[in-house]
């Protein structure tokens, strides 16, 4: 396997098939070039293709095999920055922009989701942050306070109430938010992929794009097996960046996530556990994130990688953890254990927001999202696309053009996310 891995492809079965694509060969023009074919650039690929405009997507691997097929599956509003700080970090007038932005995120994907029905298990009954301790109790509360003071339908749930939703756990209280919910995110990027096609975008999978460059009238895309040129440039690769533009990478410190999948429950089992089938997370900083799935599965992930330079002693440490975490807040499952697991990658920036960058003429590219790819992608590619048609203009876009700013002590910070997570594992939820 490439890197980051499927073990026993539980995406792959529990997802329709990925879509058929056309290798990319020989000389071909485009208007609009995209690189990556993840939720962001899919995205972007269907909302030109619905308006006309001719676009071709080159995709290493095939739509979703980054982030957008690996993460739990929760679209969550917003982002980890608390909505009263935004504006200090953006200023007044972005900062609104991007709490109303993404605040409706999540709407448009199950909008979407509907429009193009999309096969994806969508689930749109909000999501449970929940509380771990006094700590994070004070932390959901502020929270709760601040996204209702913009109107937003959340809610502070008691420590009893968490318990009936989550049929288990002993979690201080938890934050409902009612515009959230789940979807299973691999179905969901090869619906994408899908329906750009059915607009009539080209997409190409196994199609690196190994150099670029602009000759001051157009982007030229090299692969191993042909050459697209272009007008208009959308790099939509983020933490999954590899040989172009590779300073994008530099902004981000890289955070490990696995998930695990229990084998689909007996249906008395699955129907005790989130009977509402609310997408959950925690609070801490390496924290814990799970959800059922169509199947009747519980999908349980964390911070960590299940590969590297010690894959079997760091897979055996985050799989004994992720056992002990699952039937201390579940202990209805004693006795059952996880039937595959997968993981990759998440790019995190220093404010936990996501940048807008001009890498050159003509050229745009939204990254750094933080473990928040569902909505945040599927929108920010629709601004790309709106940038692209000439219906926004840059200083109409969600976010700010910053430059690239590389982050401070990135290797430092990655390692310690990758060997630390690991070390967390080994000793917690022991008692």
């Amino acid at each position: 396997m490439r890197g980051d891995s499927y073990s026993h492809g539980l995406w792959e079965r529990s997802a329709p098939a990925a879509p058929a694509l056309p290798p990319f060969e020989g000389d071909q023009r485009t208007r609009v070039a995209i690189i990556g074919a993840g939720y962001t650039g899919l995205s972007a690929a269907l909302h030109l293709a619905e308006a006309g405009r001719a676009v071709t997507v080159l995709e290493a691997a095939e739509p979703g095999f980054g982030a957008s097929g690996r993460n739990v599956g929760l679209v969550n509003a917003g982002m980890w920055v608390m909505p009263d700080d935004l504006p200090g970090v953006l200023g007044a007038d972005y900062g609104s922009r991007l709490l109303d932005f993404l605040g409706n995120a999540p709407a448009e994907v199950f909008a979407l989701v509907e429009r193009l029905g999309i096969p994806c298990e969508a689930v749109h009954r909000g999501t449970l942050h929940l509380a771990v301790g006094d700590k994070g109790l004070r932390e959901i509360t502020d929270r709760m306070q601040q996204w209702r003071a913009r109107g937003a339908p959340v809610e502070l749930l008691s420590a009893g109430e968490t318990r009936r939703r989550l049929g288990g756990g002993d979690y201080a209280g938890s934050l409902l938010d009612h515009r959230a919910g789940t979807i299973q995110p691999l179905a969901y990027a090869r619906g994408l992929a899908r329906a750009a096609l059915a607009a009539g975008a080209r997409i190409h999978g196994d199609a690196a794009v190994t150099d670029v460059s602009h000759d001051g009238t157009e982007w030229i895309l090299r692969t191993a097996r042909g050459t697209l040129r272009a007008e208009w440039l959308i790099p939509a690769t983020d933490a999954y960046t590899a040989q172009v533009f590779p300073q994008i990478l530099t902004e981000q410190v890289i955070l490990p996530y696995f998930n695990m999948a229990t084998p689909p429950l007996p249906a008395d089992l699955a129907a005790s556990i989130l009977p509402g089938r609310e997408g959950c997370w925690d609070t801490p900083e390496v924290l814990s994130s799970f959800r059922m799935d169509q199947a009747g599965r519980l999908v349980w992930g964390s911070v960590g990688r299940l590969g590297g330079a010690f894959a079997a002693a760091e897979r055996a440490a985050h799989h004994a953890w992720a056992l002990r975490a699952m039937h201390r807040v579940f202990p209805q499952l004693k006795g059952v254990g996880f039937e595959s697991f997968w993981w990759g990658r998440i790019g995190m920036t220093a404010d936990a927001l996501p940048r807008l960058h001009q890498p050159g003429p003509n050229a745009v590219a939204i990254c750094g999202y933080n473990g928040r790819g569902i909505a945040p992608g599927t929108v920010c590619g629709r601004a790309l696309a709106r940038h692209v048609l000439g219906e926004w203009s840059i200083g109409e876009m969600p976010l700010p053009v910053t430059p690239v700013e590389p982050a401070a002590l990135r290797g430092l910070k990655s390692a310690w996310y990758a060997v630390g997570s690991g070390l967390l594992h080994t000793v917690s939820d022991r008692l």
